[in-house]
């Protein structure tokens, strides 16, 4: 099974890097460009054939280490 992991900010909490993009998309004559978050994706194969069982594996993974839960939210997705 592959995991897909999709962590962004949390609404509220200040994006230097996306504030750069969406500077240099602008300078670049991207216009039109509102604002710009920018996240982590990671991709995660595992040895799992139980879907439930993976996922709740990969959730504990996000808790103790791929996401900061105090500025971060994540989703997950299990193929």
């Amino acid at each position: 099974m592959k995991a897909k992991v999709h962590v962004t900010l949390k609404n509220g909490v200040l994006d230097p890097q996306g504030k750069a993009v969406g500077h240099a998309l602008q300078a670049l004559g991207f216009d039109g460009v509102g604002d710009v978050r920018q996240g982590k994706y990671i991709e995660i194969d595992l040895a799992d054939t139980d879907a439930g069982a993976a996922k709740a594996r990969v959730e504990d993974m996000c808790q103790k280490l791929l996401a900061n839960t105090v500025i971060e939210n994540y989703a997950i997705e299990i193929e």
